[in-house]
């Protein structure tokens, strides 16, 4: 008795006339925007774009309205409305990172990367000290901020998601209040409270305190959300078990949400590791190493780069966009590692 063979039914893949016509109303669409741009006034780039994508909605909606009506036409605009946004954060993203890299690998060496400025200056050829100062001096106050921020963040989160207690709401709009604190505000909060009213004076480890001002919300937030995420029958069958609150918390809840509260981390570190404003209040600007947190000025990656963009020639202008790209590299490096030690299952 003959066998049938079942053929795979994919009906929301494009048949090759809705690829046709979607070549065609692209094609259309770039046709008319060199059209529109060599009659009119409208010249650049940005005009090519922005005409490109007005013919391909208005082009390709009358295709769709043809073979589906109006309401394919309106899943089609927000199809391309979406695709729009998309093709727009994409290309400043992009645009961001190939300024960078093609500015800033011109003044990239070994001795950028292995020396400090303490026998140059800004305004020496290319190739004549560095910035390895800043990058570690970066690194210290970049973990100060972590030792600090991070327990402070997943305890508030924890406390917002399984405690819930009477102090919810007011912990909640503090949050969110301490989000939307300008940079310089946490920097100017430090010198105010503490350099002008204690002996201490500016150091890495005031910096570091100012960067755990800015860095505790984001890792809060994105903590609370990760710990919403984690299902409800794990806490349940934690507590069925036996188990206390806290326990369960420690080593139920903590443990499925581990990815996700590194994450909360990474984007932490993210928002803090190219602040300048605060560093100029509390950590000041210094040309070679100090390994001392809590006494004396901290070079820092921002600060080279506000120094360099300042000084205004064209060395000092290289060394701050290698700076800058140097920074990109190391918060990239430490996206990574990141990334790889949460990816890892913890043992049993």
């Amino acid at each position: 008795m003959p066998t049938s063979t079942v053929q795979k039914m994919r009906p929301w893949a494009a048949s090759p006339k809705d690829r046709a016509l979607t070549g065609l109303s692209v094609l259309l669409s770039v046709l008319t925007a060199i059209l529109i741009v060599a009659v009119t006034p409208m010249k650049g780039k940005l005009a090519y774009f922005a005409l490109f994508f007005l013919a391909w909605f208005v082009i390709d909606s009358l295709f769709v309205v043809r073979k589906q009506g109006s309401k394919g036409v309106r899943d089609g605009l927000a199809a391309k409305v979406t695709l729009f946004g998309a093709v727009i954060v994409s290309m400043a993203v992009f645009s961001i990172l190939w300024a960078t890299i093609s500015k800033g690998v011109k003044g990239l060496n070994l001795a950028f990367v292995t020396e400090n400025m303490r026998e140059a200056s800004l305004f020496d050829p290319i190739g004549k000290g560095g910035i390895l100062h800043a990058i570690l001096g970066t690194l210290m106050l970049i973990a100060i901020a972590i030792i600090f921020s991070v327990p402070m963040g997943i305890l508030t989160a924890l406390y917002l998601t399984e405690i819930k207690g009477r102090a919810v709401g007011l912990i909640q709009f503090l949050v969110q209040a301490m989000s939307g604190v300008p940079s310089v505000v946490a920097g100017l909060f430090i010198y105010a409270a503490i350099i002008l009213n204690t002996p201490l004076r500016s150091s890495g480890f005031l910096g570091g305190l100012a960067l755990t001002i800015l860095m505790v919300p984001t890792v809060t937030r994105t903590a609370q959300e990760v710990l919403n995420l984690v299902p409800r029958d794990l806490r349940e069958a934690g507590l069925a078990m036996g188990a206390t609150q806290w326990k369960t918390v420690a080593l139920v809840v903590v443990p499925a949400a581990r990815s996700g509260l590194i994450t909360a981390t990474i984007l932490g570190v993210a928002r803090i590791a190219g602040e300048t404003a605060p560093l100029l209040f509390t950590v000041g600007v210094f040309d070679s190493y100090n390994f001392n947190p809590f006494k004396g000025d901290q070079g820092t990656i921002p600060t080279v780069v506000w120094r360099g963009l300042m000084g205004g020639t064209p060395e000092s202008v290289q060394r701050a966009w290698s700076a800058i790209l140097v920074l990109l590299i190391v918060v990239l490096i430490m996206f990574v590692l990141a990334r790889s030690f949460g990816s890892k299952s913890p043992k049993k």
